[in-house]
């Protein structure tokens, strides 16, 4: 990955933790990086802990940031989080979540949209 795209990913990583935080949500960790993967955002409600995973396509002709969270990468999510829980264990018996957070626009003037519980993790 190129200096100028990590650049621009941690520009769309600000944005959409300071709209969750906005939402609600306290931050707890920005890009937990394990053998498993990364997780960009790790945060907090009431409720239980949530892994945010936020996406940026700057054409939507490869599909919505959403759409762009497959199989496999769900699988290196669930992977990831079961770590940082690991890891956490103050963490480890409250509920958890995973969200997708899709950005548009700049991140100056971004545009969200946010699926809360993303996807299902199969015991």
């Amino acid at each position: 990955m190129s200096a100028a795209a990590r650049d621009l990913g941690i520009l769309w990583e600000n944005a959409a933790s300071a709209h969750l935080a906005a939402a609600g949500l306290e931050p707890l960790a920005r890009n937990f990086t394990c053998r498993y993967g990364e997780i960009d955002l790790v945060m907090r409600t009431h409720e239980g802990i949530v892994f945010v995973e936020v996406r940026y396509r700057r054409r939507a002709g490869h599909g919505d940031g959403i759409a762009s969270v497959g199989s496999a990468k769900r699988a290196k999510l669930v992977r990831a989080a079961t770590m940082y829980l690991e890891s956490h264990p103050q963490f480890a018996d409250l509920p958890c979540r995973f969200d997708v957070i899709a950005c548009s626009g700049t991140p100056e003037r971004p545009r969200f949209e946010w699926l809360p519980n993303a996807f299902d993790v199969e015991n």
